[in-house]
């Protein structure tokens, strides 16, 4: 049976790994295009489409990021499950950049970890209601962790995502804007 200490020395190599991993993808897009083209993404059929024909002015705003952004007083997304983190985190609208913080090993966001308007434009949609180019903010956004394999694959797509996408509509959302890591 593997201790505790054995499991951490693990978990950190693991996220050292994940992020090294991830530096390199972003700084050789041609090593990105090869792990992209031997990936298996799930692939639909169908692609469920409305036209949007309201006036922008009048509607209300919500941001949903896959990016790991989460306030600082929640708990973590769960890094040690090498298969993601199919839960989310609710963020009020009126957080200030500096409660955020994220947790994703999957990507290079130092960045975003000196503006997390580049993931999760918090300010820029306040700036979007303020000068009346929207008719409101929601109350709330939404975030996810972004790498999902395996079996949270299903409850994503079955559970967490539904229940979001059923908050946004009770909140009378018109506009999602989603952002990925």
């Amino acid at each position: 049976m593997e201790s505790k200490e054995e499991r951490s020395i693990e978990f950190n190599f693991r996220e050292k790994r994940d992020k090294l991993i991830a530096k390199w993808l972003t700084k050789y897009p041609l090593l990105f295009r090869k792990w992209a083209h031997r990936s298996k993404f799930i692939e639909f059929s169908d692609t469920p489409w409305t036209p949007f024909d309201s006036d922008i002015s009048s509607c209300r705003l919500a941001l949903v990021t896959t990016a790991g952004v989460h306030l600082k007083s929640q708990e973590p997304f769960d890094m040690k499950d090498p298969s993601g983190d199919p839960t989310f985190r609710e963020i009020p609208a009126d957080t200030r950049p500096e409660d955020l913080t994220i947790t994703h090993n999957y990507y290079d966001h130092a960045d975003a970890d000196r503006d997390v308007n580049i993931v999760f434009p918090i300010e820029r949609v306040q700036e979007l209601k303020q000068s009346h180019e929207i008719g409101s903010v929601n109350y709330r956004h939404f975030s996810f962790m972004g790498h999902i394999m395996q079996h949270h694959i299903q409850t994503l797509m079955e559970k967490t995502a539904p229940c979001v996408a059923e908050a946004l509509k009770s909140d009378n959302v018109d506009i999602v804007i989603l952002t990925p890591a």
